[in-house]
């Protein structure tokens, strides 16, 4: 038996046929059948409302818990964690470009707050969404990560961030990301290039010690085939293995030159990774004349 939204199933228990300008004219028996359709054709329109704009599940003043469904260790200090969110048909309700903020503990108990991108999008992932974290050994945060197990809740709050994006606001980014800095770079690369409409290219440096420090590296060679005239990635490493065709050392400012596009009013160069490195970043991209406009940190 279909049953009706609260609130639709009060007006139409409350709805007179004397309203009906056709009403005195027919049969009483049609006239519930017609009054019967037009409940069910409203009903199916909220569904499909409700499955094409669902609600959002975060809230900007306080934090939910959402339950920990699968996790999945992709390296000895990187895991992936898929957090199942209020009904099947939700979505989290996180913008492009902006961030959650999660609630944790050390290993001394006490309370720790950090800001974290998913990898998921309203657009796509339904029900779900995704943190890839990186776990370092004195890490606070890491520390409750590491020892999160399926089952356990993980309290969020949001959505949070400086950042904003439309598409197509600019022609072009350029992507200057360090370890686990790639994390705001993956979420909006994957809008930009799922979207069929937007035609914002994308080019991301992306600096790590070794092969086995490269997170997403599956999806992002996988985006770089899919989209070989919209997104380019060039990785560059600190202990590269032998051979290799990418970078060696740190970003540098000829890398950027190379790899990034250069200056101008439709562009926009972005960076995120550990502060020394975002430090340097800046600098690079003072000296190639890169204004203040241009550039964005998370």
């Amino acid at each position: 038996m279909l049953k009706l939204p609260l609130n639709m199933t009060l007006r139409f228990s409350k709805f007179d046929l004397k309203w009906l300008p056709f009403a005195e004219n027919v049969q009483p028996e049609l006239l519930g059948g017609a009054v019967a359709l037009v409940a069910v054709g409203l009903t199916a329109a909220y569904f499909y409302y409700r499955m094409k704009y669902p609600k959002g599940c975060l809230d900007p003043n306080k934090f939910k818990e959402f339950t920990l469904t699968k996790k999945t260790q992709l390296s000895h200090n990187v895991a992936r964690f898929r957090f199942a969110l209020d009904t099947p048909t939700s979505v989290l309700g996180l913008p492009v470009g902006k961030n959650i903020l999660v609630r944790g503990k050390d290993s001394q108990g006490e309370e720790v707050l950090r800001s974290y991108t998913p990898i998921t999008l309203d657009s796509e992932d339904i029900g779900y969404f995704e943190l890839v974290v990186k776990m370092y050994p004195n890490g606070k945060m890491s520390h409750h990560f590491r020892e999160m197990k399926e089952g356990d809740k993980l309290a969020v709050k949001g959505p949070k961030g400086r950042f904003s994006y439309k598409p197509g606001q600019v022609r072009a980014f350029g992507m200057l990301a360090g370890g686990s800095g790639i994390t705001p770079m993956f979420q909006l690369t994957k809008a930009i290039l799922k979207n069929p409409k937007d035609k914002t290219k994308v080019y991301l440096l992306y600096a790590n010690v070794t092969v086995e420090d490269i997170l997403l590296k599956e999806e992002l060679d996988s985006f770089a085939n899919e989209y070989p005239d919209r997104f380019k990635v060039y990785h560059v490493l600190n202990k590269p293995p032998y051979p290799w065709n990418g970078g060696v050392g740190f970003i540098s400012k000829e890398m950027i030159q190379t790899h990034c596009p250069a200056p101008a009013s439709d562009i926009q160069i972005l960076r995120c990774g550990p502060p020394p490195m975002n430090k340097a970043m800046a600098a690079h991209l003072d000296a190639l004349g890169y204004t203040s406009d241009m550039q964005f940190e998370f």
